[in-house]
Parts: structure tokens; C-alpha cells; sequence
């Protein structure tokens, strides 16, 4: 048995305190029927020696269903959109491909911001409350302090937070990512706006109050990311992920207000001036297609009016398949599948069913879909914050008292699931991968 295996199990004797042990078989979520391995039941070990209770002679009868990774790797050469990033982002960058051979790192939206009772309280989690361990990755969204809420009273003050809880997941070694809910800067609405089919067209347009706006816009995300330091003093990494769930149709950089030469245009712009004459070199470019149901064409969909292989580091994608565990696999064989001819990494940047009720959610729908599967992480959407109206049901992930927090704890057990508390330094290049 491995080390790794064996901390595994302590892990789980300790969440599961009085189990002798537990076993999975098969398991299904609504979609398809997915067996995870027997030996996923590892057994824990007894919590009473001496109760008279036998020892079992065998506790880890069958293979490691995670085998440690390749002892011998080959040497792997990735490239980067920006060939400036500091050390620290080349570093993430090289950790996010090797990871995926170990597992999937655990993330949630806004986690360590709010929760479905608490709000803004340091060191607060709904992961950590019901795990004891932190997400791997932590996700946020950069809009409010880009647009014109930036200056806002409420949301100078959430934008206070943001960077207070991005600092907290940088000095404990996790991983940031940002989306960006951006207000529409033609009609003035919201993300969701999509009355106007000239949005970006109007910003590509260096002429218009549009693009003057807009670049107004890039110019506080670029002052944010410039300023945004560690206590070692060095720029914090993120994990960039604008113009999300570009293959919809309900954002105003969507598929019904744009063409393709649009948002290829749009994407390079962003990242030209961002990267080129901002400055901004702490960022991983990521796309991120929405994928919700079998597709008989993957590939092309998660493609999608693709920018071009140099201006995308992280090829994401966005989850909202409901209980379909069939949907969620086919695309995640696709995804794992393309980051290695790319050789880029990959993983799914939003997931989770809205209010879910299901026990063995975490077993069934997220961790048997996985195995077997090379993708870095697997992002929740968020906990809505409701304080005591139970009425509101916006939540995405586990929470103290939640129907799934018992089978939470079965996959947080798993070798597979990986937690803050299992990474390895991702600030430090990686081995046998050199980026440029």
C-alpha cells in the first residue's frame, strides 16, 4: 500500500470516527451506471484494538485504483500565451499539467467569502467545515471590480474582500481562478443582457465610447492583477477565465451576439492588451465552452470559435448536466483527451446541479465520472449566502447538515480528490516539465 493510500485512510478513520470500514459498488446518478472499484472500500483502521474485534488480514487486497504517477516520466515542454509570466505563474502552470496524473483538485466558488449561513468571516468555508480541509481551488469573480460597479459603495467593500480571500488561498498554496459576470457596456444592463447584437462589435471598434469604456474596464482587471502580491511579495497567479460559456446564448459575448471573427477578435484583444501593454504577466488565459449533454461532436464544441492554440493556456469547460453522468463523462473523456494532443491542461472550471438532494451525489455524479480521466481540477458553483431563508435554494456544493456531507467525506477520503492539504508546492516548477 501507498503512502499516499495509507494517509488516505487515516483521513477517513478520523472523519468516520467508529467505522470498521465501508464498500462501495455500483453507483449511478441518473445518467448511466458507473462501478467504481471494490477497493475504493479501503478499510479504516480499528479505532478500538483490544475490543475484540478481528484485524482485517488483508486490508488492501486489491491494486490501487490511483496508482502513483509514472516513476519515469518523459520530459514535457508546454507553452504559454504570455512567454513574460513571472516564475511563480510558469510554476502554476507546470503544476496544473502534472497534478491531472494524480487526481483532480477540489474547488468551489467564492468558498472562503460566504457560505449558505455565514458571510465574510476569515478562515470560514462550507468545505472545511463539513471536510476539515480547504478547496484546492478557489474561484472568484474579477466583474464587479472591472465594470461600472467598481466604485460602488457595497462593492468597493465586497472588492476588499475579494483580495483579502484571494491573499488567504495564495498563502496556503491554493489555486485562484476568475471569471468575469461583466455588465454589458453598451446598453448598460447586466451578463446576461443580450438585447444587443453589437456589443463587441462596438468595442473592436476603436472609434466608439464602447471600446473606450471597454478598455477603461481592462485597464482596472490589469492595476488589480499588477498589485496583487503575496505576503512574499511576489504577484499572486490566477487562472484568467473571461468571456465563459461562450457557446450560450445568454451573455452579450455569446453565441447570439457574435460571430466567430468577433470573439476571436475580442478573445486576442483582451489578451494583447492585457499581456502586452498593461504589463500582466501573473495570468493563465483559459477558455472554458459550456458542456451539458452528450454531444456527437465534442470535440468541435469544446472548440468553439477557438482563439488559436498560442492565445489559450487552460482549456476549461463549464458543466450544468443535471444528475447526467453520462453527458459529464463523454465531455470529460473529450476534454482529457484534446489537453493531451494540445498539451495544454485541462479541467472543469464550473459544475453542480442547483439545490440538489442527492445523497451519494459526490460519489456517484463527480467522482466516478472522473476515474480514469486526466483533468486538473473540477470547480462547484457557488453557495449562495441566505442567512436563515431556507426558501432559497441557490447552492451548489455541500454545506454543514447537507443530505451528501457523509458521502462528501467518502470522496474527500479518496485518493483522487485532492484538497488544499494535498498539493504539492504549485508555485514551484514541476518536474520533468519546462514551459515557455
Amino acid at each position: 500500500m501507498t503512502t499516499a493510500c495509507i494517509a488516505r485512510i487515516l483521513r477517513v478513520s478520523f472523519l468516520f470516527a467508529g467505522w470498521t470500514g465501508f464498500l462501495l459498488t455500483a453507483v449511478s446518478c441518473g445518467g448511466s451506471d458507473i462501478d467504481i472499484p471494490d477497493s475504493y472500500g479501503q478499510t479504516a483502521p480499528d479505532r478500538n484494538p483490544g475490543s475484540g474485534s478481528d484485524p482485517d488480514p488483508d486490508p488492501d487486497p486489491d491494486p490501487d485504483p490511483n496508482p502513483d504517477p509514472d516513476p519515469d516520466p518523459e520530459q514535457v515542454t508546454l507553452t504559454m500565451v504570455d512567454p513574460a509570466a513571472t516564475a511563480e505563474t510558469q510554476a502554476l502552470y507546470s503544476n496544473l499539467w502534472t497534478i491531472a496524473s494524480r487526481g483532480f483538485m477540489f474547488g468551489h466558488h467564492d468558498d472562503l467569502w460566504y457560505g449558505r449561513y455565514w458571510y465574510d468571516e476569515p478562515g470560514g468555508s462550507d468545505t472545511k467545515a463539513v471536510c476539515g480541509d480547504y478547496p484546492a481551488v478557489f474561484s472568484v469573480d474579477f466583474g464587479p471590480l472591472m465594470d461600472d460597479r467598481f466604485d460602488r459603495e457595497a462593492d468597493m467593500r465586497e472588492n476588499e474582500i475579494r483580495r483579502r480571500v484571494i491573499l488567504e488561498a495564495y498563502e496556503r498554496g491554493e489555486v485562484v481562478t476568475a471569471c468575469c459576470h461583466l455588465n454589458n457596456p453598451l446598453t448598460g444592463g447586466d451578463s446576461w443582457d443580450n438585447s444587443h447584437a453589437g456589443v463587441v462589435k462596438a468595442i473592436l471598434d476603436e472609434s466608439t465610447a464602447a471600446h473606450a469604456k471597454y478598455m477603461e474596464w481592462l485597464d482596472r482587471v490589469a492595476d488589480f492583477a499588477n498589485n496583487l502580491r503575496g505576503s512574499d511579495g511576489r504577484l499572486i497567479p490566477v487562472i484568467f477565465r473571461p468571456y465563459h460559456e461562450h457557446t450560450q446564448e445568454w451573455s452579450w459575448w455569446g453565441s447570439k451576439c457574435t460571430t466567430e471573427e468577433e470573439f476571436v477578435g475580442f478573445w486576442r484583444m483582451t489578451v494583447r492588451y492585457l499581456r502586452d501593454t498593461k504589463g500582466v504577466h501573473n495570468f493563465i488565459y483559459a477558455i472554458s465552452p459550456q458542456m451539458d449533454a452528450v454531444y456527437g461532436n465534442t470535440r468541435d464544441r469544446l472548440l468553439f470559435r477557438w482563439p488559436g492554440d498560442e492565445w489559450v493556456d487552460f482549456i476549461g469547460m463549464d458543466c450544468y448536466h443535471g444528475l447526467n453522468t453520462e453527458a459529464f463523462t463523454s465531455n470529460l473523456r473529450t476534454l482529457s483527451a484534446l489537453s493531451q494532443e494540445k498539451l495544454k491542461p485541462c479541467g472543469v472550471t464550473e459544475t453542480g446541479q442547483e439545490s440538489f438532494e442527492k445523497a451519494d451525489y459526490w460519489t456517484g455524479c463527480i467522482l466516478a465520472p472522473l476515474m480514469g480521466q486526466r483533468v486538473s481540477m473540477v470547480v462547484m458553483w457557488r453557495n449562495k449566502y441566505v442567512a436563515g431563508n431556507e426558501s432559497d435554494r441557490h447552492f451548489y456544493s455541500v454545506y454543514p447538515g447537507h443530505v451528501s456531507a457523509d458521502d462528501f467525506n467518502i470522496m474527500y477520503g479518496r485518493s483522487r480528490s485532492l484538497f488544499s492539504g494535498d498539493l504539492p508546492d504549485m508555485y514551484t516548477m514541476a518536474e520533468h516539465v519546462t514551459v515557455r
